[in-house]
């Protein structure tokens, strides 16, 4: 039997991804969806995409542009978060005293190289007015590690989206100094060169129904509860995040979205060049408007 390998965060984003796994669409025709949780971020998941190590990655938009101009061979097929993600600033509650405008020489915590965690730190530099050559950066790999770099008398920040993170700041673990939203719809669906020409049927297929079981699960009633109990998070913070939540529900890709976030990635000097946006996507897949 074929297999389909799909990573994603293990977070609330993805959970139409999850149900959609669970039902296994295709297994009548010998193909089986095999999801992946990636703690560590979009950083490793452009990494399992080079490799071969994965057909389907569910990234953070800016990630993913940085990484495919810089040779990554998957290409976007959709967006699957069209709204932009809010990133909590946070610090250690034992430096609950000092403010965000005085942390311009704290180091910053990163999943990874690559990472929203590391891209966007480098926009918030720019938006503070901090001297982003002098940015510093410590791999923590993930949440887990975040906690426990963060743990240590030496002040730090660690950027992730705030309703992950709001149970540790209700328990007092991390403070969080402020919030910082992309500028940019937040996560795309690639495709692997591999998957498109084996599967380019059944991936538009399994992306349309990741669609549909969005808009189901909006429309269902139950999904605050969901969330809340499989992601251990507060049914109103979940309310909340959903608010300010718009899931695709369409394979169009607006042109200026794409441009625009090249522009910033080559404003901040993490691309050296920006390339036409035809080159981000997998023209069979998405519409360019």
């Amino acid at each position: 039997m074929d297999k389909i390998r799909i990573i994603g965060v293990p977070e609330h984003f993805n959970f139409p991804w999850l149900k959609v796994v669970e039902a296994q669409p295709f297994k009548a025709q010998n193909v089986l969806l095999e999801w992946t949780d990636e703690p560590k971020g979009s950083g490793a998941m452009n990494k399992a995409l080079r490799e071969g190590a994965a057909d389907l990655a569910v990234v953070l938009t800016e990630s993913f542009i940085k990484d495919r101009i810089e040779g990554n061979p998957a290409q976007i097929i959709g967006y699957h978060v069209q709204s932009p993600l809010v990133w909590g600033i946070h610090i250690s509650s034992q430096h609950a005293d000092r403010k965000l405008e005085d942390l311009s020489d704290v180091p910053f915590a990163i999943s990874r190289y690559g990472s929203g965690s590391h891209l966007m730190a480098f926009l918030l530099a720019q938006q503070m007015g901090w001297d982003t050559s002098r940015l510093r950066f410590e791999l923590v790999g993930d949440l887990t590690g975040a906690k426990a770099a963060l743990e240590v008398e030496e002040p730090k920040m660690f950027l992730w989206e705030k309703y992950m993170t709001k149970p540790l700041v209700d328990e007092g673990l991390f403070h969080r100094v402020g919030e910082i939203p992309t500028p940019w719809p937040c996560f795309v669906m690639v495709a692997s060169p591999d998957a498109v020409k084996n599967h380019p049927d059944l991936l538009k297929r399994l992306r349309d129904l990741v669609y549909e079981q969005s808009s189901n699960l909006l429309e269902g009633g139950q999904l605050p509860q969901l969330l809340s109990q499989k992601y251990g998070i507060l049914e109103e913070d979940i309310n909340a995040w959903l608010s300010q939540t718009q899931w695709a529900q369409q394979a169009l890709v607006p042109i200026e979205s794409l441009t625009a976030t090249m522009d910033t990635l080559k404003s901040l000097e993490l691309i050296k060049e920006t390339v036409p946006t035809e080159d981000l996507v997998h023209r069979d897949f998405v519409k360019l408007i």
